[in-house]
């Protein structure tokens, strides 16, 4: 059969009605949109997301306390453990490791006050979570041993109390009134899952003695650990798994600490932003079934409007299926437009929110996937001919002598 004298027909009755099938097309083109948009943006949060995890280091283990909830008595995690897991003939896969107490002070300087978080660490801090300076130094040996009052200052918390992020080295902050003094600061990372920028880091021991004090005195808050490479990760936790154990003597399966991966951060995101994008294209894709029930509506209107046509076609030899066919394809040209502005409107509300994600120093780029195209124009196409089938087959099943009667 011959598809092109329908579809010129198809062509020529929807032209005809512009302004209907305008305003019919408008529910498609705002669904389409809505559709390419949510999914451009879910996918553009979920790729910043996933760069910031890997951006920390694909090597890179946290150990933490608290495991089993069937644990009695647990133990914190202490300085002895963190010197354990450093051993190289304990644990082979490890590189390195930097122990951390961390928590909220207010830091104040003349008279400007910000809550951040407080740091306490040690010289490997700066390697294993790629935590270095632009200007001074980042704190060594010298300042651990001697309990020094110094500082190493992020670029955000610097921006609250000083206005500038540079020429900083020398000036004296005070935490939770205690005066401290810059030694330098770290360089900008930005756009990461834990905010870098806003932290203050100063030597473990001087958190200990005098800033983050804990019942236990050398109990820790976190252990950083670098594994010898990406490949060695899993082999480090095993390592790490077994070493606490022993410290700890905690049965199997009653640990009282949680060891996390990079793996584990990227796959609960990843979860939480696909889960996220598919309620909002599911949300996006009802206004693609109203824009379907509008081509419906249209073209049964268009239906009772050309009952004499068609009963004058039928008269003159048109065939059944030559009637479905023409409505059908009416019903498909229809969709299959909308779906196209639709595409370019959702592209165009794509790269007008990441330029205003940009004006706004927000980490988010949307990305508009060939998978979100060929899924909108799919789905479009398939509301487009599910609409057109009732009006279509009722055309089709009209009586010529009653359609030529019709007033």
């Amino acid at each position: 059969m011959n598809i092109l004298p329908p579809l010129l027909e198809s062509l020529e009755s929807l032209a005809s009605n512009k302004l209907r099938s305008g305003l019919t097309i408008l529910g498609i083109v705002i669904g389409v949109a809505a559709v390419i948009a949510m999914l451009a943006i879910g996918s553009g949060a979920e790729a910043t997301i996933t760069g910031s995890i890997e951006g920390i280091g694909t090597n890179l283990v946290f150990v933490v306390p608290g495991g089993s909830e069937d644990v009695r008595n647990p133990k914190p995690l202490t300085l002895g453990d963190a010197a354990a897991i450093r051993d190289p003939l304990a644990a082979p896969s490890v590189l390195n490791v930097a122990p951390s107490l961390q928590g909220n002070r207010e830091v104040s300087y003349g008279g400007e006050a910000t809550a951040t978080i407080i740091n306490g660490v040690t010289p490997e801090y700066s390697s294993v979570r790629n935590a270095y300076v632009t200007e001074g130094e980042f704190i060594n040996e010298g300042h651990i041993l001697g309990r020094a009052s110094v500082a190493v200052i992020g670029v955000e918390t610097a921006e609250r109390l000083f206005s500038r992020k540079e020429a900083l080295v020398g000036e004296t902050i005070r935490i939770e009134g205690q005066p401290f003094r810059i030694i330098g600061v770290l360089v900008e990372k930005g756009g990461q899952v834990e905010n870098e920028d806003d932290v203050v880091l100063i030597p473990l021991s001087t958190a200990q003695a005098r800033v983050l004090r804990r019942s236990v005195p050398d109990r820790v808050d976190v252990l950083f650990v670098q594994a010898v490479d990406g490949d060695s990760v899993n082999q480090a936790v095993e390592e790490i798994s077994q070493i606490l154990r022993a410290r700890h003597r905690a049965a199997v399966g009653q640990d009282d600490f949680t060891i996390l991966t990079q793996q584990d951060f990227l796959a609960t995101f990843q979860t939480i932003t696909g889960v996220l994008t598919i309620f909002l294209g599911g949300i996006a894709g009802i206004s693609l079934v109203v824009g379907g029930i509008g081509i419906m509506n249209i073209m049964l209107v268009s239906v009772i409007e050309r009952t004499r046509e068609i009963g004058l076609r039928k008269a003159v030899g048109a065939r059944r299926r030559d009637i479905l066919i023409q409505f059908l394809l009416e019903s498909l040209l229809l969709s299959l437009l909308g779906g196209f502005i639709g595409i370019l409107l959702g592209w165009g509300l794509s790269l007008l929110v990441g330029a205003i994600a940009a004006t706004s120093e927000t980490d988010l780029t949307p990305i508009v996937g060939l998978d979100a195209v060929l899924l909108s124009t799919i789905f479009s196409s398939l509301v487009g001919l599910l609409s057109g089938i009732y009006p279509a087959y009722r055309a089709a099943n009209l009586e010529p002598v009653e359609a030529l009667r019709y007033e």
